[in-house]
């Protein structure tokens, strides 16, 4: 019976994954490399693309390394020159991905300045020949400066800088054969609507102008799985209440019982985005961009249901009542408190726990102690890699999607 169990579950994740992702840029075994400055370091955008990699493709086994400081800049800062930076923090990850995100602090805050700039240019044009030289077959993708708040807050004119120096990236990628990814634009967008709706509130997603909240790290990090060519389905699951067939993209539907109230089991391949929709903050910045249409759909349909209300259960637990329309046409249930939420929020959790390991075991063993020598720092930092390897196996434990009963009852007043 378990090796029954075991091939049915492995013929369910083959068969989904075959071609759900086949077009994703991140594939099974990579290890993805974040270098840049303070908006990198230890950021929520890195974080939340690692969420979205673990619940939506949960079959992948991907490492993530963050190799932000705070404060660098083409040349390095306070961690060290960028020729100790990149072989130390980049390149000893043995990286098959790697973005880089600098520019904010290399245009010194002041209106864009020639030889400033040329610094910017030589700098990083270094840094792609060292790529080119010691990562030769790692995808890279140049990340344009994410942006200067000047959309919230009397202009400065500093974001246009910033701009000029993605300008610049853009040529420097086609020259280096990467990619480049706008994170500017995306954010400014967002900032322009949300500004329209709340303005007093969209000042906050960036408070000090520079370094956005988890809010807009959400709009970063969706920037870039578009550019990574992420699906925007979880999955979709179609049902006719009349015969009890169904159509599912990512998911499996089975016991289909109709009548009075209608029940099925689904098993979707992915679980949705987590995200704290109890966050004023991002609650404005979905409002004010199209990452839930583009990114986070998780539809229910249901067709041939007689004209009313009806009341969603998942689990035994109810979830919202909708009318027969809004069934017919469909609804996210990626917007909604469910059990599949609600998994996805603690695979959260420990990817939290999983980045701030890593971060320590780097920032605090690998390179704080570097002073000292290996057999002195060996077991600590061990102890700390299998920490995280352990959390790397919780993540992908606690994503696996599991089965769920639904049921759809009317609504009688």
């Amino acid at each position: 019976m378990k090796f029954r169990t075991a091939c049915a579950s492995l013929l369910f994740y083959t068969l989904l994954s075959s071609t759900f992702g086949s077009d994703f840029a991140i594939h099974n075994k990579d290890r993805v490399v974040f270098y840049g400055d303070s908006i990198t370091d230890n950021s929520p955008y890195t974080s939340f693309i690692e969420a979205f990699i673990v619940t939506r493709y949960p079959s992948l086994d991907v490492r993530f390394f963050n190799a932000g400081v705070g404060g660098d800049r083409v040349t390095g800062g306070w961690m060290g020159p960028i020729d100790q930076r990149l072989p130390r923090d980049l390149f000893s990850r043995q990286p098959s991905v790697i973005t880089v995100m600098l520019g904010m602090n290399d245009g010194s805050y002041r209106p864009f300045d020639q030889k400033i700039f040329d610094t910017y240019r030589n700098g990083f044009q270094h840094i792609a020949d060292e790529i080119r030289a010691k990562a030769p077959s790692a995808r890279t993708y140049l990340i344009k400066p994410s942006p200067f708040d000047d959309v919230t807050r009397p202009t400065t004119g500093y974001n246009d800088v910033l701009k000029k120096y993605g300008e610049y990236l853009s040529d420097l990628a086609s020259k280096s054969k990467f990619d480049t990814i706008d994170l500017n634009t995306p954010v400014v967008e967002m900032l322009t609507s949300a500004k329209q709706i709340d303005s007093d509130r969209a000042s906050k997603i960036i408070g000090d102008r520079v370094h956005p909240g988890p809010a807009g790290h959400l709009i970063m990090a969706g920037a870039i799985l578009k550019a990574w060519g992420a699906d925007s389905t979880v999955s979709s699951v179609t049902i006719d209440a009349q015969t009890g067939k169904s159509i599912t993209t990512n998911a499996s539907v089975n016991s289909v019982k109709t009548g009075k109230d209608l029940e099925w089991t689904s098993k979707e391949g992915a679980l949705p985005y987590p995200l704290d929709r109890g966050n004023p903050d991002v609650q404005l910045v979905l409002k004010s961009s199209d990452f839930d249409q583009t990114l986070n759909q998780e539809t229910l349909k249901v067709t041939g249901l007689a004209s009313g209300k009806y009341r969603l259960s998942i689990d035994g637990a109810s979830i919202a009542n909708f009318d027969s329309d809004q069934l017919s046409t469909g609804i996210n249930l990626a917007q909604l408190n469910t059990p599949m939420t609600r998994q996805s929020n603690a695979v959260y959790g420990i990817t939290s726990n999983r980045t701030q390991t890593r971060y320590f075991l780097w920032r605090q063993l690998e390179v704080g102690l570097s002073y000292m020598s290996p057999k002195e720092t060996s077991t600590v930092i061990k102890d700390y890699q299998r920490a995280e390897e352990d959390l790397i196996r919780m993540q992908h434990n606690a994503a696996k999607p599991v089965a769920h009963r639904f049921q759809l009852s009317p609504v009688t007043n």
